[in-house]
């Protein structure tokens, strides 16, 4: 026969229970923004803009890929990037000439390849998910920016508009 302790305990254990069942259930209307937020925030973040040559100015808040790991796994495996969101790829110190790819990439993309002074040089407009071909950045560039498809051509953005973000020094 359980004593009254354990009754007590018993007890408790449901109300604590109902309790986390009734928060969990106030937080469900707000789960997918923050399932959205919780995939997006996996690394180093950091804000830029970028300024159009009519001098439209549009900030994005950028996930920072500046290790070979980071690099390599990019945006991978994502189901979904929200708007002004993106990854920055930093490719050290001095300009190269980049290959990027969509393998195990499930969200159509807008990769903006950017000189060292900060200007774009290339723009590679609603990228193929999944594709293992190569998308070249025609030149050499010291990073990467990767936004949602259709981000580039709603926004205006062009190839000799201008990124500001501490790793380019105009």
């Amino acid at each position: 026969m359980p004593s009254a302790v354990t009754s007590d305990l018993a007890l408790a254990d449901l109300r604590l229970d109902r309790r986390r069942l009734l928060g969990a259930a106030l937080l469900l209307p707000a789960a997918p923004a923050l399932a959205a937020d919780a995939a997006f925030a996996q690394g180093e973040t950091g804000q830029l803009a970028i300024v159009t040559r009519s001098g439209a100015r549009h900030p994005f808040i950028v996930e920072i890929a500046n290790t070979p790991e980071t690099r390599s796994r990019g945006l991978m495996f994502r189901r979904e990037l929200p708007e002004g969101r993106g990854m920055l790829f930093e490719f050290g110190a001095r300009e190269t000439e980049v290959s990027m790819w969509m393998k195990n990439t499930y969200i159509p993309l807008d990769m903006v390849f950017i000189r060292a002074n900060g200007l774009i040089n290339h723009i590679a407009e609603n990228t193929t998910p999944f594709s293992e071909a190569t998308i070249s950045s025609n030149g050499p560039v010291k990073g990467v920016l990767e936004v949602i498809a259709g981000t580039a051509r709603r926004l205006g953005i062009a190839a000799g508009d201008r990124v500001e973000h501490p790793f380019f020094r105009g």
